[in-house]
């Protein structure tokens, strides 16, 4: 809720009763610069980080959206509901509501006045203002924003569900030959496998992994082996004869695979590449809904503990040391699940424009991930996210004694711990932003 409490510089436009000279002319510009943007994303390539971004933006607008809406339902006066941020390009009046567009478009804003007793409002609406209303209006503006990225989450993965589907299990995908000296074909090739099968089953036998499929193969002992793949939504059975061979490993490195005996163990190979991929099933509307709701829960809860984690000590003397540490950065970067590294926005887009290449199930899942973890972050119990106004709430609810005016908090007493804060908030975000940059995650859909 930036925009309720520093608003004054439109206010002050507001007051002198002038707007921007030619505003048409000035959407226009702005119309101008956003397509010479999107051409620009777009001949560079970069234009699954452009989804992104106007993502990001319309995530932060429906925010802001969540409490102007309950603000309105409550009787709340809402003076500005603004797209963007900086010098105000084109508004309208409606009602007692200014609704605008300024430049940068990095979100959005509304003003509600009152927000605490720290600001002063004309007498004439301290009626209306946000710190005059009923706790429970209170309480539902103040965590709307947050309310609307759990409808956002719980929309997109019923969506999810109902169009790509969901996981039900994982599917060995034909990525390519490998090459025996000697051989114009491989026995896969020869047997009429293409790159881009799926491999269903090998002798009446169900595969879901490469181990699985490996074993079929060694215990056939050099035998035909009937293999049954999935090629553009039909099945196909290919019968492959394995060859006796090894493979020449160096390290890591998978190697060469080579026909014949000697070098190394012998193996029975039928000369594919391979790669897991998960198998996707649509759902009817009454799973999909269920489905929904276990992910969002699922992943609320990893959330939760993850927030709880970076704002531990343990979590925040890790941090620290990733930021003095190249080496520990390093190693956070290879295994972020273990490390539990703070991600910025920088690394959000990166793995958000990774997953958008790997495909829609994994993009949106990134989206729903995100508004979870922006719902939950606002929600902490601290001014200046929307977290502190619920948790002031509560307290004048608890210190408002029956018979006696309501109590209203003094938020200048706790200015010095809002401070701490955002110090806090600072250092972790700063310190996510460098390490992002400096040491970006590996890529975790490769």
């Amino acid at each position: 809720m930036r925009g309720r409490r520093a608003g004054g510089s439109a206010l002050s436009e507001q007051g002198t009763g002038q707007r921007p000279p030619s505003t048409r002319a000035a959407l226009a510009r702005l119309g101008l610069v956003l397509a010479a943007i999107v051409a620009a994303f777009l001949a560079a390539g970069l234009g699954n980080l452009l989804v992104f971004i106007v993502a990001l933006v319309l995530i932060v607008v429906l925010h802001e959206l969540g409490h102007y809406l309950t603000a309105k339902w409550s009787r709340m006066k809402v003076t500005e509901f603004f797209i963007g941020f900086g010098p105000r390009l084109w508004s309208h009046r409606f009602g007692e509501t200014d609704y605008g567009i300024k430049p940068i478009l990095a979100g959005a804003y509304v003003k509600i006045p009152g927000m605490t007793n720290l600001e002063q409002v004309d007498p004439a609406d301290e009626a209306r203002t946000y710190r005059r209303q009923p706790f429970h209006r209170r309480i539902l503006v103040a965590s709307a924003g947050s309310l609307m990225h759990y409808a956002i989450a719980l929309v997109l993965a019923f969506a999810l569900a109902l169009s790509v589907g969901v996981p039900t299990g994982t599917q060995v995908t034909v990525t390519g030959f490998t090459p025996w000296p000697g051989h114009r074909e491989t026995a896969a090739q020869l047997a009429g496998m293409r790159t881009g099968d799926r491999i269903v089953s090998v002798d009446g036998r169900k595969v879901e992994t490469t181990t699985q499929f490996s074993q079929a193969i060694q215990a056939a002992g050099g035998r035909p082996v009937t293999v049954v793949v999935e090629r553009d939504g039909r099945r196909s059975t290919l019968h492959v004869r394995p060859q006796a061979g090894h493979v020449v490993r160096s390290g890591r490195a998978a190697g060469t695979e080579v026909l014949g005996k000697g070098g190394g163990r012998t193996e029975w190979l039928v000369g594919i590449a391979t790669n897991l991929v998960p198998v996707f099933s649509s759902e009817n509307p009454l799973q999909a809904a269920g489905w929904a709701g276990d992910e969002v829960g699922a992943v609320s809860r990893l959330t939760i503990l993850g927030l709880a984690h970076v704002f531990s000590p343990g979590g925040l003397t890790s941090l620290f040391h990733q930021v003095t540490d190249a080496q520990a950065a390093k190693a956070a970067a290879a295994n972020p699940a273990k490390s539990s590294r703070v991600l910025s926005v920088v690394e959000t887009a990166r793995l958000a424009t990774q997953a958008e290449a790997k495909g829609a199930y994994y993009f949106v899942s990134i989206l729903i991930a995100l508004n979870i973890a922006l719902g939950l972050l606002n929600m902490l119990p601290m001014l200046p996210l929307d977290g502190g106004h619920v948790v002031i709430a509560l307290y004048e609810r608890v210190r408002t004694r029956r018979g006696h005016p309501y109590y209203q908090a003094d938020v200048a007493k706790l200015m010095p711990v809002v401070y701490a804060f955002m110090a806090l908030l600072i250092f972790v975000v700063g310190s996510a932003v460098f390490l992002d940059i400096a040491h970006p995650l590996a890529n975790p859909f490769g």
